[in-house]
């Protein structure tokens, strides 16, 4: 069985914790699987990438779809602007918030692909999780892996639910023009549906 290896730092311990009490499991370990597959993914494509700051990256991604972050805004914007007042009080230069940032905003646009690594495998690591993309890059065995490491929980049904939800919050707060809304509009529910995943 492959080891899925997590960033040995204090900062990166602290964001998952934070992650885990904030979110429910099935999100939390979408963010997990997240850095897991874009970490298989980066070793694959050979790219020269900070661990800590990928991790961040991919750990916080989602941080705006909680509970405890959700408010009137734009997930991705909501979720960008907590992690960096996290990852400010624990000292981390505004130089790699930066980088954090605009991996959580850019996630799911496929600009990202042309970002630096760190930023890309987030949007690779989540593509995969939500849509089964590059599935065929890494091994089954890595694949089984990752699942049995992270379970996806009923993760297809409970994604699609929970950016139904945001979308909705966001229309009563009259914004009509908010990521969740658009990849609906996108057909992120055919997409997800369709996934290479039983769940």
């Amino acid at each position: 069985m492959h080891q899925i290896t997590i960033p040995d730092s204090g900062l990166a311990k602290r964001a998952a914790q934070l992650v885990f009490e904030i979110s429910p499991e099935f999100l939390y370990n979408h963010c997990m699987r997240t850095y897991a597959f874009g970490d298989a993914l980066g070793k694959r494509y050979g790219l020269k990438y900070d661990p800590e700051l990928f991790f961040l990256g991919a750990v916080l991604h989602d941080v705006g779809l909680t509970e405890h972050v959700c408010r009137k805004h734009s997930f991705e914007h909501e979720g960008a602007d907590h992690a960096q007042r996290f990852l400010s009080s624990h000292g981390l230069p505004q130089e790699k918030i930066d980088v954090v940032r605009e991996a959580i905003i850019l996630h799911t646009s496929e600009i990202a692909e042309e970002k630096q690594p760190e930023i890309a495998l987030v949007h690779f690591g989540a593509g995969m999780d939500i849509l089964g993309l590059r599935v065929g890059d890494i091994s089954e065995e890595m694949m089984r892996s990752v699942l049995e490491s992270y379970p996806r929980l009923g993760f297809k049904q409970t994604i699609i639910e929970l950016i139904k939800h945001d979308a909705d919050l966001k229309s009563k707060h009259q914004l009509p023009h908010n990521l969740s809304s658009a990849l609906l509009q996108m057909g992120l529910v055919h997409g997800v549906l369709n996934s290479p995943f039983t769940e």
